[in-house]
């Protein structure tokens, strides 16, 4: 391999990115509007949940609980009704996502030590939403049992019983359990699989289109030094998204970064190398630039973005799908951002995915260099 080769085919490529404004745009604009677009949109943190209350009774106990949903973080108590009717008209319109009724005698069960029964009617349109305001109802519900409930003990002089078991929780990583400290992580992973993929599924289609494939190939040049001369650009550029990627998470969204610059680094190396070897492939078995782009983003984004882990859990994927997982390699290279931003792990522990992400890059370039060599033939 001869180095001066090389590096006129890679100056040869920066000249034509710099020639192309639609590259530049993608390599310039494309990681702050996914990083934006994601970070601001994607929000799975489920605040703020309108209520609709039917107070049968309307006395001071009731009045109590319902400042309770009021006062939760969880739940916005919109208003309180005087009929059935107007609660379920709300439900119907959309008004309200949690309609809550208190029996009429709400009070006189609680003072003589009886069960209540409070009605809860959740809008199950949305059921990941409505799941979510069950069980933060639940939880309104039960703190207010337990304090009613010790309340009446210490009325009627009975013994207070403790619990045998309690459980004190603390979450680890993620302290205030909010979505974007592991969403925006992961959109630099996606950034890079649509900047790496569309650029390099580019790059050789445009030399067939314009005829200059010919010309290339008549040089000394060899196969390998053209791949590598072609590719390098789009790895500076992808490592330089990258760093812009990583920057705006610290400093724009605040996103806690407790592990090392060497981890993110060697993994989101070895990640680009095999996007790229991904749309080189793509780039030489089509020839063409506008079905290049197109398979490019079919086979780079969507399945990034959606079988990746990073918008759904893939242990909560149908059992049919989950194997599929494994062929993306933005799968691994999410498990890294996430283990080194909000972990802290360093490259000892990170070796499982970095091993799955050297050998699908290897298997992607061997690929590309194949698929070339044939074209060439």
């Amino acid at each position: 391999m001869n180095l001066r080769r090389l590096l006129a085919i890679s100056r040869k490529e920066v000249i034509q990115v710099l020639r192309d404004s639609r590259s530049l745009l993608i390599v310039l604009l494309m990681p702050l509007m996914l990083m934006t677009t994601l970070g601001y949109g994607v929000n799975l943190d489920t605040k703020h949940i309108k209520v609709f209350a039917l107070d049968e009774e309307g006395s001071q106990a009731s009045q109590d609980l319902l400042k309770r949903f009021q006062s939760s973080a969880y739940f916005d108590l919109v208003a309180t009704v005087t009929d059935y009717r107007a609660l379920g008209a709300a439900l119907d319109d959309g008004r309200c996502q949690l309609a809550l009724v208190i029996p009429y005698d709400f009070s006189a069960r609680l003072n003589d030590g009886r069960p209540v029964n409070i009605q809860a009617l959740v809008d199950g349109s949305d059921n990941n939403t409505a799941e979510i305001a069950i069980g933060y109802a639940q939880g309104v519900l039960a703190a207010y049992g337990a304090v009613v409930q010790a309340e009446y003990l210490r009325k009627s002089n009975a013994p207070s019983v403790n619990p045998v078991l309690s459980v004190e929780t603390r979450t680890w990583f993620n302290e205030d359990l909010e979505s974007k400290n592991f969403i925006v992580p992961g959109v630099a992973a996606i950034v890079m699989a649509v900047v790496g993929v569309l650029l390099t599924s580019l790059t050789v289609a445009r030399e067939w289109e314009r005829g200059t494939m010919e010309q290339l190939i008549s040089t000394p040049v060899s196969s390998l030094e053209i791949i590598i001369g072609k590719l390098l650009p789009y790895f500076a550029l992808g490592m330089f998204d990258t760093a812009a990627c990583a920057a705006i998470a610290v400093w724009w969204f605040e996103v806690p970064f407790r592990g090392s610059l060497i981890a993110l680094s060697a993994g989101s190396g070895i990640y680009l190398i095999a996007i790229l070897g991904l749309g080189f492939w793509i780039s030489v078995a089509t020839k063409n630039q506008l079905a290049a782009s197109q398979i490019g983003l079919v086979t780079a984004f969507l399945p990034s973005f959606l079988l990746s882990g990073f918008t759904f859990p893939i242990d909560q994927m149908p059992v049919g799908v989950q194997p599929f997982t494994y062929l993306i390699a933005a799968r691994y290279y999410i498990v890294i951002l996430k283990s080194v931003f909000l972990r802290g792990t360093g490259l000892s522990f990170l070796a499982g995915p970095m091993i799955a992400l050297v050998i699908y890059a290897t298997v992607m370039v061997l690929l590309a260099k194949r698929s070339f060599h044939k074209s060439l033939a």
